[in-house]
């Protein structure tokens, strides 16, 4: 079975430039998204219908809200809907499992981008190194705070495992930190208004909270809110991921500390390269891995300057 990265995929992505690389015309594809109002999720739909378009293919997508059986009515709907292959982000690990079985009962592929599933019949899965993204932001957050403070964790949906992976790296980053201290850990929603409620209650309990972990870059503007709020504005430090522009723009302003850019329009290209690959019988490993880049004030500017120019 042959070893494929995202860099690889995307190097190769002219092998699938045609509309009948996958041996079908009029294809038309499914993506299955946990949110639609989600700066990520908005930049892999993007991804995928370009990419789409290039390959000649049709795209239908649906948004689950977060709600699981939301989630698997949408997938049964492609399905009914005859799509040859479909794109999805579980919300949960298990909780949507009657999604992946509707597709493996009509022979459909069925492919997670970002977060993975347990089913059995999960085809394949785009993924970020979950571990090691969680490692890199611990690794810099132990640096920026000279090896100690207290830090708060406020991860992401209970039972989804890309969260516990990213926990797993983080911890054992910060681990080798005597001085570093998680005295705050919750799992809940990725929305702003989490973000907020939630660094208000860790300033309350914890007014020499050092840093706030949160997974991702919408909780993030969250928290930042409530630390400017609190004037402690450079006094916590906050972390996000994703690199979505919002988060680029209050990193830039000083308000956000530090995020992990994962690029959504490239990993929603990718999975469709991949689903094209799948289609035409190419072999992969189950994971294949999207690229990630920790952006903070050393590069912001940077990246600032590469997406206004794209």
């Amino acid at each position: 079975m042959k070893r494929i990265f995202a860099a690889a995929v995307l190097a190769t992505a002219a092998a699938f430039s045609s509309p009948t690389s996958a041996g079908a015309d009029d294809v038309t594809i499914g993506v299955s998204l946990a949110q639609d109002d989600n700066p990520f999720y908005i930049g892999i739909l993007k991804g995928a219908r370009a990419r789409a378009e290039e390959l000649g293919w049709k795209v239908i997508s649906v948004s689950a809200n977060e709600d699981k059986q939301k989630q698997i009515n949408g997938v049964q709907d492609l399905v009914a809907r005859g799509v040859k292959g479909v794109l999805i982000s579980p919300i949960d690990a298990t909780g949507v499992n009657a999604a992946y079985d509707a597709a493996a009962a009509a022979h459909i592929p069925i492919i997670s981008v970002g977060r993975g599933s347990a089913s059995p019949n999960q085809t394949l899965h785009v993924a970020m190194d979950e571990k090691g993204v969680g490692r890199d932001i611990g690794a810099w957050t132990a640096k920026a705070l000279n090896g100690k403070g207290k830090v708060a964790f406020l991860g992401g949906p209970a039972g989804a495992p890309t969260f516990r992976n990213l926990w797993e790296g983080y911890s054992e980053a910060i681990s080798k930190s005597p001085g570093i201290e998680v005295v705050f850990r919750n799992d809940g929603p990725l929305t702003r208004e989490r973000g907020v409620k939630q660094a208000e209650d860790v300033m309350v309990a914890h007014p020499d909270i050092a840093a706030i972990y949160c997974p991702n870059d919408d909780v993030a503007l969250g928290a930042q809110q409530a630390v400017m709020a609190a004037g402690k504005k450079g006094q916590i430090l906050v972390t996000g991921m994703n690199g979505v522009p919002p988060a680029l723009r209050a990193m830039k302003d000083g308000a956000l500390s530090m995020t992990v850019e994962l690029n959504p329009v490239q990993w929603g290209r990718l999975g469709v390269d991949v689903l094209a690959g799948y289609l035409k019988g190419e072999k992969y490993q189950q994971q294949v891995f999207i690229k990630h880049v920790i952006i903070d004030q050393s590069n912001v500017d940077d990246v600032l300057k590469k997406m206004q120019a794209g």
